[in-house]
């Protein structure tokens, strides 16, 4: 079951709590299951690794862990910052998602 969540893959999105509160940057993957999404750079961990064909060497590696959806808001296109999302149909009958803040369309 998939389930409608106000973010997408692709997304600016800015944090609004936890360690990276106040940061942008942009989705790079969604959990739907989770209710998670990996964000570019932010929400940063370091995993200790074997060594293996990749990283022979082993060691610890920095990677983004994931933020819970309701800890993120989506970048409003035309103002620039955090908006609440809504959806509606456009003109065409397709429904799309929208900034209440201005009001317009996010692709």
């Amino acid at each position: 079951m998939n389930k409608k969540l106000h973010i997408k893959k692709g997304d600016m999105v800015f944090v609004n709590a936890g360690n990276s509160k106040g940061k942008t940057g942009k989705v790079l993957a969604v959990d739907t299951t989770k209710n998670r999404a990996t964000v570019e750079g932010l929400n940063m961990i370091s995993k200790h690794t074997k060594p293996n064909a990749q990283n022979p060497q082993g060691g610890i590696v920095k990677q983004e862990a994931g933020i819970h959806i309701s800890n993120l808001q989506v970048v409003d296109p035309a103002k620039g910052g955090p908006t609440k999302i809504g959806r509606k149909l456009n003109e065409k009958g397709k429904l799309v998602r929208y900034a209440k803040k201005s009001g317009e369309e996010i692709k």
